[in-house]
């Protein structure tokens, strides 16, 4: 399949492209950047690419990005500036909004305005969506919170169900990624791995997470089975509490468990952002029953981040 891939160059690109590849699928990738300043290593001669700035609507009539558009088939749309790297401030908020939403909008509106129909999108969101709580449990039949993250995710999602009518649409809310050398995950294992490591906060606090192999595995399947239509849960079956979290760490690393990070120290860090990492939230998926997971449990997919 000819596939555009869109903020596609990070975390979760670095492992998505290959595994993409590995499949056979021919990809596009639009980066804003040039290739000399992506953080991931990638090996450019295996598919085509283009710096363009998608965050600008005028750049979505860039002559060279609709050809690609007229031949793709798929489309995989995880653009975003990272949510909890920099304070919440009015600014910051802006750019995490409209890198996601004005830019998932954008692609709907070109692709309508020049009849272009992939087979399939998969949009990316997150369990932001649902809200931060200490005790309920969300499934994808959950209601909408009422904070930023979740009036974020309600407006991309909402932009993103503007495709095309004869184009397939998959949403993934995704949890926590964790892999070794980036994410929450990456940022946490150099304080354990020196003795220094314990939970974030009180402990008490859900984490919804997926392996980022697994991630890639669905987004791979999402493209090519029919059956993925509509939101889905993108997260392991078996949320943990922050405090097992952190344990779950230690035990792999073979280091102590002993020191909480205290939420005061977060929020001066992350500002109103320390509020994904302090409440958290409980979500489960009530439609990816069939879906084989690699790393089904925290231990077994922790264990293989550290060992790699």
């Amino acid at each position: 399949m000819r596939i555009l891939l869109l903020g596609c160059t990070g975390f979760v690109g670095k492992e998505l492209v290959p595994t993409l590849l590995n499949e056979n699928h021919e990809l596009y990738i639009v980066s804003r950047k040039p290739i000399n300043k992506l953080k991931v290593d990638l090996d450019f001669n295996k598919f085509k690419f283009l710096q363009i700035d998608l965050s600008i609507e005028k750049n979505w009539n860039n002559e060279n990005l609709l050809n690609i558009l007229r031949e793709t088939e798929g489309i995989i749309n995880l653009m975003g500036e990272p949510i909890a790297e920099k304070k919440w401030t009015v600014l910051q908020k802006k750019e995490i909004e409209n890198s996601r939403v004005n830019t998932t909008r954008f692609m709907m509106n070109t692709l309508k305005n020049f009849k272009i129909n992939p087979k399939v999108i998969v949009n990316g969101s997150a369990i932001g969506y649902y809200g931060t709580s200490l005790s309920d449990e969300f499934t994808e039949n959950s209601t909408v919170g009422k904070d930023f993250l979740a009036n974020l995710c309600n407006q991309w999602e909402a932009a993103a169900n503007k495709k095309p009518l004869f184009s397939r649409l998959v949403i993934f809310r995704i949890g926590i990624v964790l892999e070794a050398d980036g994410g929450a995950l990456g940022k946490m294992l150099p304080v354990f791995k020196i003795g220094l490591g314990g939970p974030i906060g009180d402990g008490m606090q859900w984490m919804s997470w997926i392996h980022r192999s697994d991630l890639c595995a669905l987004i791979t399947k999402a493209l090519v089975d029919k059956k993925y239509s509509g939101v889905f849960n993108a997260v392991a079956p078996k949320p943990v509490l922050m405090k097992d979290f952190s344990k779950t760490i230690g035990k792999c690393l073979n280091r102590p468990n002993l020191l909480p990070v205290p939420g005061a120290v977060l929020k001066i860090l992350l500002g109103d952002g320390a509020k994904v990492v302090l409440e958290g939230q409980k979500v489960v998926s009530s439609k990816l029953k069939n879906f084989y997971f690699k790393y089904p449990l925290l231990e077994k997919a922790i264990y293989a981040s550290t060992k790699n």
